[in-house]
């Protein structure tokens, strides 16, 4: 049936817990030869599985799952290349439960429900539990989501469903209640770099056949961006390229040449990461928007975290641009929350935009010499008494103090405006905010210059 998979775990699997063998069959496919790096290096136990330590702690839900035969639904939601899949195939492989796939792509309602009952039935006759995945849960419409209850509800089935977006988005509430939610994330540098070490030894992989050079090592690792099977898959091709060329080793140009991508001199812990990260900067704040692209580019194909750039665009559009354009702060804080959101390569496009978006508008730096100057006179000691007058005077006997005896509430005065000190003494005159006339910051200067008029009481105002 189109959309539906059914495996066996593999034979012996269920005899480290002490029962009896499994059928032959695998999900990862992992004794074929002709099956891809990526699956033949498919961690088979939890303690194969690299990164995500949170999950494989003793006493995690999944090594309750696997472990202490608990029927537990999950839900997995993380970036690709992360585990998803492969922790599916260590439920299958580390139980003695059936093994069911249904495709969010090709799948529909009916596959759903066939599933359920092939589920029920087995479990009525045999007594054998069954382990339904749904890979890109997401894709699921709300009837195909629905489909689904019964069977996590009453367990007939331990459901893993997995899903790049956020599931409090794509999937139905009545599923997330019935299920646990594990939060899966990215595979750092040194991880990736473990993933790639393993594949170049392992009998799976490799098997030490070809040797792979550090900046080759290095390339494959950035071009991964934190995906496990990104990395695997460029190993892969740079493997086979050296081969037709009849070489044992995988240098720098047969990884550029087999990823179609030339390594990008960029070091995120060294003065390229630095020098990359400046340029860009400087380049939104000089308003070179071309520039600025450029570097953005460079950070993104060299694999930098695209929440780190998100951060850099945020901190500038209040210390670069302020006032002068109010809409940059929303920009940028909207593209780090699409970042988080819908993760890259897409994320790219969000940060393109702010990118862009920063470095054509109008720029001053009046909020950053505001905080500065205002910061610098408290750390010189100009602390001073609040006037009594603005003192809290609600408590009892605070009115006896004289606190806010004086005070004029703004939304009697005239414009909204009374005229009143608010800053301590040693301060009253201070001139913190200097608004330029640069763009929508030119109003707020006229306006600004008004107010400290009428406040201070420097003389009227129309």
């Amino acid at each position: 049936m189109d959309g539906l998979f059914e495996y066996d775990a593999p034979a012996g699997a269920s005899e480290a817990r002490g029962g009896a063998p499994a059928r032959g069959g695998s999900l990862t496919g992992t004794d074929h030869a002709s099956a891809p790096l990526a699956v033949r290096m498919r961690p088979r136990t939890l303690d194969e599985l690299v990164g995500q330590p949170q999950l494989r702690a003793p006493g995690s839900p999944l090594r309750q799952l696997v472990e202490g035969d608990q029927s537990l639904s999950l839900l997995l939601w993380g970036p690709p290349g992360t585990g998803k899949t492969t922790i599916a195939a260590i439920v299958s492989g580390q139980t003695d439960r059936r093994f069911v796939e249904v495709s969010a792509v090709t799948g529909g309602v009916r596959e759903v429900r066939a599933a359920m009952d092939s589920a029920r039935a087995e479990l009525a006759a045999t007594g054998r539990e069954t382990v339904l995945f749904v890979d890109e849960v997401h894709r699921f419409s709300k009837a195909q989501q629905d489909a689904l209850l019964p069977g996590v509800e009453n367990r007939w089935v331990t459901l893993i469903a997995a899903t790049t977006e956020n599931p409090f988005f794509s999937v139905i509430s009545p599923l997330l209640s019935r299920s646990l939610l594990l939060r899966l994330e990215s595979l750092g540098d040194d991880e990736i770099g473990e993933v790639v070490d393993q594949a170049v030894a392992d009998e799976r992989g490799l098997a030490g056949a070809l040797s792979l050079s550090a900046e080759a090592r290095d390339h494959l690792v950035r071009l991964a961006g934190g995906d496990a099977r990104r990395a695997l898959t460029y190993l892969e091709a740079a493997a086979g390229a050296a081969r037709s060329q009849g070489r044992d080793e995988i240098d720098l140009a047969t990884a550029e040449t087999a990823a179609d991508q030339a390594a990008v001199r960029y070091d995120r812990q060294g003065d390229q990461h630095y020098d990359v990260t400046s340029a860009f900067i400087k380049s939104v704040r000089g308003s070179d928007a071309d520039a600025a692209v450029h570097y953005l580019a460079r950070m993104i194909e060299a694999g930098e975290d695209p929440r780190f750039i998100a951060r850099r665009l945020v901190i500038l559009a209040s210390e670069d641009i302020g006032l002068a354009d109010p809409t940059a702060l929303p920009t940028a804080v909207a593209a780090a929350q699409a970042v988080q959101l819908i993760g890259m390569p897409e994320a790219r496009l969000n940060l393109a935009q702010a990118t862009i978006a920063l470095a054509v508008a109008p720029k001053s730096n009046a909020v950053t010499l505001a905080i500065d100057a205002a910061q610098a006179d408290v750390r010189a000691g100009k602390i001073g008494q609040v006037p009594a007058h603005l003192r809290d005077a609600h408590y009892q006997g605070a009115k006896k103090l004289g606190h806010g005896a004086t005070y004029v509430y703004s939304h009697d005065a005239p414009f909204g405006i009374a005229e009143q000190q608010y800053a301590p003494e040693v301060v009253a005159d201070a001139e913190y905010y200097r608004p330029t006339a640069l763009g929508a910051e030119a109003a707020v200067k006229e306006r600004w210059e008004r107010i400290r008029r009428l406040i201070r009481g420097s003389g009227p105002t129309g």
